[in-house]
């Protein structure tokens, strides 16, 4: 294969790999919100569909928390900040502005990438911080459900978009640490 082939295709991979992360983010969110959390609150209530739950705003969920392992629980938190809660009442749509630029920065650095693991990072940062901006548009706040807890002290609840995140940012430090000399290196000789 080709360097021009295979470089052209990193910026692809990494816009697959975002709109991947969109998508496991708001189905994982629907299907916790839909199906395990609003049957503690509503047992008999109405479920919507995928398509229905994306495309209108159904009523925040209330408080609830569902035991699963003995230090795991699906438990509804509205963040109306940013990750972790930082920021909160700072207002959605700067947190959504802000969160727009950062992804369209990243999505302009995607199409200049020379490494794979920048490829990847960047898709899953991107496909998260969308995610996290699709739910502020709709409900004001990002769903966050997924708490682990040891001991009493809890973890601050997140999501799968937050996972992508963090995850994606972590493989960014990693690359720039151990991985880009060596690309540079390789470049120059």
């Amino acid at each position: 294969m080709s360097y021009w082939k295979l470089h052209s295709s990193k910026p692809v991979v990494g816009f697959s790999i975002a709109i991947d992360i969109l998508i496991l983010d708001q189905i994982s969110k629907w299907l916790v919100l839909e199906y395990v959390l609003k049957e503690h609150v509503q047992p008999n209530g109405l479920r919507l569909g995928l398509w229905e739950w994306l495309t209108t705003t159904p009523p925040r969920l209330p408080y609830v928390s569902v035991d699963v392992l003995p230090f795991f629980n699906l438990t509804m938190v509205w963040n109306e900040g940013i990750s972790f809660g930082l920021f909160q009442g700072s207002g959605v749509w700067i947190l959504s502005a802000i969160a727009i630029v950062i992804a369209a920065v990243f999505s302009y650095w995607l199409t200049k990438v020379t490494g794979w693991v920048q490829t990847i990072s960047l898709g899953m940062v991107i496909g998260g911080a969308i995610g996290n901006v699709f739910d502020r548009a709709r409900f004001g706040g990002v769903a966050d459900f997924l708490d682990f807890h040891v001991m009493g002290w809890h973890y601050p609840a997140f999501n799968v978009a937050d996972c992508a995140i963090v995850v994606g940012i972590a493989l960014l430090v990693f690359d720039g640490v151990f991985l880009e000399g060596k690309r540079n290196a390789k470049v120059a000789a």
